[in-house]
């Protein structure tokens, strides 16, 4: 049951105001970004639309806390089938910038491995000018799956090595200063 004191009616407009949710009080909720979603195929209770329209209704809670908000695999099919241009895509990644937001904040725990990884990622970015796929998957299951379960991996690794698929240091590359700067700047 939904209890109207339990709505944050200006939820919507923090979503709005976070880039990327610009278009958020466009959608009516016609679900063609539903019905046009792959993720939908493989896991049915995958639904962008209700995503939207309970964000717009103010619950703030459910949506921030909903595990399925890192599902979007943001392949943009939604934001082409969009008739009210809502870049669906785009909305659900401001909805996660305010759940890491409030996670980090403490106001609420996030279950979801995604956002460490995306974390991991883009530190890796960061530091060395592109993903260090060796660096970031090994600390990802080392923190996600503990010791034994990253062990677990070091076979896939190794094979992967000995074809030349996987590097045990991370590459440098040209640009790598250029590419600090501009995370800077993108920060700020």
């Amino acid at each position: 049951m939904i209890k109207s004191s339990d709505l944050d009616p200006d939820f919507k407009y923090e979503i709005s105001k976070e880039p990327g949710g610009e278009n958020i009080k466009k959608c009516f909720n016609c679900t063609g970004c539903t019905v046009g979603c792959p993720v939908t195929e493989i896991d049915k209770t995958y639904n962008p639309r209700m995503i939207l329209r309970k964000a717009i209704l103010g619950m703030r809670k459910e949506v921030l806390s909903d595990e399925s908000l890192w599902l979007c695999a943001s392949c943009y099919i939604c934001y082409e089938r969009c008739p009210q241009d809502v870049k669906i895509t785009e909305v659900i990644g401001a909805i996660r910038a305010i759940a890491q937001r409030e996670a980090k904040a403490g106001k609420i725990k996030l279950d979801n491995p995604k956002p460490l990884f995306d974390h991991l990622f883009i530190d890796s970015v960061k530091k060395n000018g592109k993903w260090y796929e060796a660096g970031v998957s090994g600390t990802f299951m080392l923190k996600t799956k503990g010791i034994g379960g990253a062990i677990g991996y070091a076979p896939m690794g190794f094979e992967l090595w000995k074809k030349g698929k996987l590097s045990i240091l991370p590459h440098t590359i040209k640009g790598k200063d250029e590419i600090k700067r501009i995370c800077k700047e993108v920060e700020k």
